[in-house]
């Protein structure tokens, strides 16, 4: 098979022998002149191909101009008057557009075609009057034959100039034919904000020394440790430690839309994602569902427990986990599916108890409650239940009671024992026990306004005493009154 070397023969070459030029002119002198008439002339040629270029595509906007004025003209609703208006609109509100050239003073379109229809005017305008829309007419058919004629000059012209000017191969001719480059592999994303990750631990090996005393038991007193002595945390202090939750991205919240049981849409979701498969994705998606359950967003809490799954699954396949999870989903593997619906399902009525008795737990420590507390620690608050109302036949008897009129006595114990019977039945069962913790229990249930009435109510009726408890010491008292009376 002949080999073609026809692409060298556009390779300008040149030697000394090449160059011949007068014996009293030194040879170097002369190269550099040959090689800068070549540089000059190739320079010259593309200024040539670039204002040719130019030329012809002024003229490409302006030709349609001018047939367009010519239709215009032509017509029963132009001639002179037309003409007469566009004169004027060119010479009051001329347009800026103007040919891309870095000329100086480059004239607009519009100034060129004023001055064409300028030249045809100065031309017609020593004609009779019947005559001169005729010669406008004729001067602009025969500008639109000129410029077609030199625009196709133009055009052959640059055709010319190209082909000579891909005769020779130039520096500006060499590009690359190919390139091989290492292309770095994208940087895995990173995980989810406040993701839990579990690092490795890495196994220390510690050497320790031993020295042997003669006396153990005096050196067996060693300064402890710096880790025996440090303070460890309070269980109190861990549990103000409010932990944050993972959350989620927004990728992670458009993919958290995705249909139920739309494995084809999460898979290519995926792979046009790349930040999705990160560490703590899951457990964000788990969190957005508690939140969505708890403010009844029932739907939307089912699509993240369905989407958390999926990310599970796929991790716990291993490395091809993506692949394989969405294969056997797509192809509709029965077993696969079977098993990933019911785990979605189970994990989704396990979300929605937690939160319903999360929501439990919130409103019964945000309920307010009436409690009975005493002030002094030392103090306690005992009950005195009625038996009964008072008997008939009420007698009073014992100290202190000489100046008590029986009737008083017994309207307050009636009155007590209204109060007490006006009591719920478990309120009455808590009295009867006569413990405070009974009582505060039946209270913490009750409605607060309700709660505060009881109070009241058991105040009221004497059926609640504070018994003050401890012994008290007054000696200091007396010992204070004889140094007053010492003063005195």
């Amino acid at each position: 098979m002949p080999l073609n070397y026809s692409k060298w023969d556009q390779l300008e070459l040149s030697d000394d022998s090449d160059i011949e030029g007068h014996p009293n002119v030194d040879k170097r002198s002369l190269i550099r002149w040959k090689q800068r008439d070549i540089h000059e002339k190739r320079e010259t040629r593309k200024l040539k191909i670039s204002a040719i270029g130019a030329e012809i595509a002024c003229n490409g906007v302006l030709a349609p101009r001018l047939r367009e004025t010519r239709v215009r003209l032509g017509s029963a609703d132009g001639g002179l008057k037309y003409f007469q208006q566009l004169v004027e609109r060119l010479q009051t509100t001329p347009s800026p557009e103007a040919p891309p050239t870095n000329a100086k003073d480059q004239p607009t379109y519009d100034a060129m075609m004023l001055s064409l229809l300028l030249q045809i005017w100065d031309g017609a305008r020593s004609l009779p009057a019947d005559e001169r829309e005729a010669a406008v007419l004729s001067g602009l058919d025969n500008h639109i034959k000129q410029l077609a004629e030199h625009t196709a000059k133009l055009e052959k012209d640059l055709v010319i100039e190209e082909n000579e000017q891909r005769k020779h191969i130039t520096s500006e001719d060499i590009h690359e034919g190919f390139e091989s480059k290492y292309t770095p592999a994208k940087p895995a994303p990173p995980p989810v904000k406040n993701a839990k990750i579990d690092v490795p631990k890495k196994a220390t090996t510690t050497k320790t020394t031993e020295f042997e005393v003669l006396n153990p038991a005096a050196s067996s007193s060693k300064a402890p440790s710096p880790s025996a002595t440090a303070p460890k945390p309070s269980p109190s202090d861990e549990e103000e430690i409010e932990e944050e939750l993972p959350e989620l991205t927004p990728s992670l919240e458009r993919f958290s839309h995705l249909p139920l049981w739309g494995y084809e849409q999460s898979f290519n979701f995926i792979q046009a994602n790349r930040d999705v498969v990160v560490p703590g994705a899951s457990d964000a998606l788990l969190v957005a569902a508690f939140r969505a359950e708890s403010k009844g967003r029932f739907a939307y809490a089912n699509q993240c427990v369905h989407q958390s799954l999926l990310l599970q699954y796929c991790d716990k396949l291993g490395r091809d986990g993506v692949r394989l999870f969405f294969q056997k989903m797509i192809t509709g593997d029965q077993r696969a599916v079977s098993v990933f619906v019911k785990d979605v399902e189970g994990t989704y009525s396990h979300l929605k108890t937690r939160a319903k008795a999360a929501a439990a737990e919130t409103s019964e420590e945000q309920k307010e409650q009436i409690q009975l507390v005493p002030e002094n620690p030392s103090a306690t608050i005992s009950f005195n239940v009625p038996d009964g109302p008072p008997p008939d036949d009420l007698r009073l008897e014992g100290p202190g009671t000489e100046d008590m009129e029986v009737e008083e006595v017994r309207q307050a114990l009636q009155m007590r024992w209204d109060v007490f019977e006006g009591f719920p039945d478990d309120l009455k069962a808590a009295l009867k026990v006569g413990t405070l913790e009974e009582v505060n229990k039946v209270l913490g249930r009750m409605d607060v306004k309700v709660a505060e009435d009881v109070v009241d109510k058991l105040d009221v009726a004497g059926i609640m005493s504070f018994v003050a408890g401890g012994v008290r010491d007054e000696t200091g008292n007396v010992d204070e009154e004889e140094d007053e009376e010492n003063a005195k």
